[in-house]
């Protein structure tokens, strides 16, 4: 048995333009070399572009394409009695369907 404490869940922050959770999952999904500024303006000229060109909301645009592309079963890799693997599907919670859907 582990020594250790149990890590605390962590809440992800939230963007400072929009204040919104599912887009800073996105800018850190962007993010490469630890360059932070430039995933936001990468993303915030994208949900300008949208805007201009579709008039709607971007955020809900965003929220629907994540929704959509949200899986809900997996497969996971089981042994079976005679020694070879399979792949069982397994459900998939809401948290880590949406982590597989921004990736």
């Amino acid at each position: 048995m582990s020594r250790r404490g149990t890590a605390e869940k962590r809440i992800a922050k939230s963007d400072p333009m929009f204040c919104n959770r599912l887009v800073n999952m996105v800018v850190n999904r962007i993010m490469k070399d630890g360059k932070k500024s430039l995933a936001y303006q990468i993303l915030y000229r994208a949900v300008k572009m949208i805007q201009q060109k579709t008039e709607t909301n971007p955020l809900l645009g965003l929220h629907q394409a994540i929704c959509r592309v949200t899986p809900n079963i997996g497969v996971k890799t089981r042994r079976n009695e005679k020694g070879s693997t399979q792949k069982v599907p397994i459900e998939i919670g809401s948290k880590q369907g949406r982590a597989l859907a921004i990736h």
